[in-house]
């Protein structure tokens, strides 16, 4: 759905936050680089004091063009020639160098983001969406490229023939570059001015399309969803909606950098056009050779232009900083569940024991609801328990918080007797082996994604893993095998063939604790016979908790935990739960007839 409202008064708060300073984030990216950086602007010095001394070879030419002496105008020629050609082999130089230090700068912006993206928890993702997030990394890096790689650069260069063709203006006549200067308070207040307006129109237009880019991604993820309600239209009109809006933002900006262009432009030709006036009448009266004027015009020329230019190059500055200071938002966004600073070494090999003591959680977008509330339960190493309810009753938050994606807002998780926010994350789940409720299949073969349970497994090892699962027969039949590709999410497998793999993918990470959130929930009956012997199979060497809605899949655990809005309400065997006739026995009722309940 279209958050403008919410959004718009994101970017607003986001803009009056900071202003060019920004850009400044970008130097500990650039730090590292310090003798390409070095170099580069060693190139720009270059180029720029070569242009600076060409309307001097020009000055002597025309100065010396009556002169008998030929060989002196031959040798201003030449000179001029020599300039020239310093002057494309210092911009060849700093153009091959900048760029070289952009797109290296940005690939460590792009890697940074990503990896602080990639270890947020799912707290982070509740707030903005992945789309959001991909536009930042793709959208926002591409402006940040072009800055560092052209337009600091350009801005670095004008500014040296600015401040350069000034001097040399003085030089040549201080009463006509005075009178230039009159014209400078002219030319900055509309570009301080107009730059603010710029900025924020530009940060807006950034934040639309990052807003377009989220909108599209969540369509076309959920594009079955979409079409089995016909609801192409009403997708179609919200991505328009955004679209324009995203439109609107940059062609308000457009609007504005334009006219702040033309502004400059003419208040600097105006004055300049007023001065070669002035000059002219000096030549006429003797008070100026030619060539001082000829001198004179091309230094102006090169000073408005290099205005122009740094007018037109603030324009792009300030979308950069609005970029800027959305990458840092994301690194420097805040995560609730962090590793500790002197993280507990979880003691091997993992005996798989887990306790929960008085455990109270609500998540971050539904506080007003715990999740779990007073939550007690302490599994043995090697049990099998099951976790059964209604839906909403905690027990996939239960699955999560084993995981540490969230922490709790009360009590603790232990494993092994050690709280799992006094470790590192990375440590203990390498010891869990997991089969979500929606299995997620990655846009690559049978065999990686199996394989992801554990990259250095041998493909021996990986079908050996699909056997298990009751995956193999159907993956051996795909035109190429293990090595078909199954398409971005797994499109072209059904969905009980995506939860086969996901928990062949359990099987051959082969760790002490497994975790199964409705694994057989899409299976049909015989598949999910196989799968349940091949599950109680790994049961018997490892701590197992089940989630499920079914019944049937959970007649055999050592315990059953019955949950209701947070709590367990019971728990005990099959048949002792049935007994009691209670939540669990009108479960059952619902799903086994007499005979079977009994």
């Amino acid at each position: 759905m279209v958050r403008k409202a919410e959004n718009g008064a994101d970017m607003l708060e986001r803009d009056k936050s900071k202003d060019m300073g920004a850009l400044g984030e970008l130097w500990p990216f650039l730090k590292p680089y310090k003798t390409l950086l070095g170099a580069a602007l060693l190139a720009l010095v270059l180029t720029a004091m070569v242009s600076l001394a060409l309307p001097l070879a020009v000055r002597r030419v025309i100065d010396n063009f009556g002169v008998e002496d030929s060989g002196l105008l031959d040798l201003y020629f030449m000179a001029s020639l020599g300039i020239a050609a310093l002057l494309a082999i210092g911009t060849g130089l700093r153009y091959a160098l900048v760029t070289r230090l952009g797109e290296r700068v940005v690939a460590d912006i792009r890697k940074a983001v990503f990896d602080r993206v990639i270890g947020m928890s799912p707290a982070f993702f509740e707030k903005i969406m992945t789309g959001e997030v991909l536009s930042r990394i793709t959208t926002d890096t591409t402006l940040i490229l072009s800055v560092i790689g052209s337009s600091v650069s350009i801005a670095l260069r004008n500014l040296l023939i600015f401040v350069g063709g000034l001097i040399f203006m003085m030089l040549t006549s201080a009463k006509l570059t005075g009178m230039v200067l009159l014209i400078v308070p002219l030319v900055i207040v509309p570009i301080l001015t107009m730059g603010r307006k710029l900025r924020k129109l530009s940060r807006e237009n950034q934040d639309w399309i990052a807003n377009s880019s989220g909108n599209a991604s969540e369509a076309l993820l959920s594009v079955q969803t979409v079409q089995a309600f016909t609801h192409e239209d009403a997708s179609r009109g919200r991505f328009a909606d955004v679209t324009e809006e995203s439109f609107d933002a940059a062609r308000r900006r457009i609007m504005v950098r334009a006219a702040m262009t033309m502004i400059v432009i003419f208040l600097v030709f105006t004055g300049i056009v007023g001065v070669l006036w002035i000059g002219a009448n000096d030549m006429r009266s003797g008070d100026m050779t030619p060539g001082s004027l000829v001198q004179f015009v091309i230094y102006s020329v090169m000073v408005a232009g290099a205005v122009a230019a740094l007018s037109e190059i603030y324009g792009e500055l300030q979308r950069a900083a609005g970029a800027t200071e959305r990458l840092v938002e994301l690194l420097q966004a805040e995560d609730h569940v962090n590793d500790p600073a002197n993280p507990v070494a979880l003691p091997r090999p993992v005996r798989g024991e887990i306790s929960f003591e008085n455990v109270r959680f609500a998540y971050p977008s539904r506080r007003e609801t715990p999740a779990l509330d007073g939550f007690d339960l302490k599994v043995a190493a090697g049990e099998t328990i099951a976790l059964v309810g209604p839906s909403g009753a905690g027990k996939t938050s239960v699955i999560q918080m084993i995981q540490r994606f969230y922490d709790p807002d009360q009590g603790r998780v232990l494993l092994d007797g050690i709280s799992l926010a006094d470790m590192e994350r990375r440590d203990f789940r390498q010891d869990m082996a997991l089969v979500p409720q929606d299995p997620i299949i990655f846009a690559a073969s049978a065999r990686e994604n199996i394989r992801f349970g554990r990259l250095d497994a041998t493909d021996a090892e990986v079908e050996e893993a699909a056997r298990a699962a009751a995956a193999h027969d159907f993956i051996a039949a795909l035109p190429d095998g293990y090595d078909t590709y199954v398409g971005e999410r797994g499109v072209m497998l059904s969905g009980g063939q995506k939860q086969r793999i996901a928990i062949a993918r359990a099987i051959l990470r082969d760790a002490p604790v497994l975790l199964l959130d409705e694994a057989t929930s899409a299976l049909d009956a015989e598949s999910e016979r196989a799968v349940q012997t091949a599950v109680e199979a790994m049961a018997r060497t490892r701590t197992t908790i089940i989630v499920a809605h079914r019944l049937a899949t959970v007649k055999k655990a050592d315990r059953i935990i019955v949950m209701d809005k947070g709590r367990i309400v019971a728990q005990g065997t099959h048949e002792a739960l049935v007994a009691e006739d209670g939540l669990y026995a009108r479960l059952a009722r619902l799903q086994f007839t007499d005979g079977q309940a009994a």
